[in-house]
């Protein structure tokens, strides 16, 4: 019994739920600084140093800075890099895809998303990569539905890709 009651879900009241949102605003917020800045030569640690800065002035702090051992505020994946890569000293170029991965604890609650940004002109492959990523990411949401299960939403979002020729990453699911 004791087990049940460990993992049990807990439902949040209207304030805590409140809480959570505005946690996430905080990450799309500093998301949003972001989009603003990034170009061809800004480095990853240049918008880490800003997101930490900005995250801080709205009385949160970075979500991950400190979680098991991570060094920065943002995880920042440029091209091939599949998902939590550190924010380096290597300017981005023209032409370079980048996911940018932010959270932020607000009052206890995190917010977290990433945003994926395309810089400056990119090639044909590469917006068809991002455009067919975004239609997966748009499947999977319609079946997070009552009564449909995880693998309802991994299934739609794998067809899709698999359909143009791409993939899943099995290894973060």
């Amino acid at each position: 019994m004791n087990f049940l009651k460990q993992n049990m879900i807990k439902y949040k009241t209207t304030e805590e739920i409140e809480i959570m949102r505005q946690a996430a605003l905080v990450v799309s917020r500093t998301l949003g600084i972001i989009a603003e800045v990034i170009r061809p030569g800004i480095t990853p640690k240049e918008l880490d140093t800003m997101a930490e800065a900005y995250i801080r002035s709205q009385d949160a702090i970075p979500g991950f800075l400190g979680l098991y051992g991570c060094p920065s505020t943002l995880l920042i994946s440029v091209n091939e890099q599949v998902v939590h890569g550190l924010p380096t000293d290597r300017p981005l170029e023209e032409g370079d895809i980048v996911s940018v991965d932010c959270g932020a604890v607000y009052k206890g609650y995190y917010g977290d998303h990433a945003y994926t940004f395309a810089i400056g002109k990119i090639s044909p492959e590469k917006e068809q990569l991002l455009r067919v990523t975004e239609e997966c990411l748009y499947l999977g949401i319609e079946q997070a539905v009552a009564g449909n299960r995880m693998e309802d939403i991994g299934w739609a979002i794998q067809t899709h890709a698999e359909k143009h020729g791409y993939g899943v990453e099995r290894e973060l699911v």
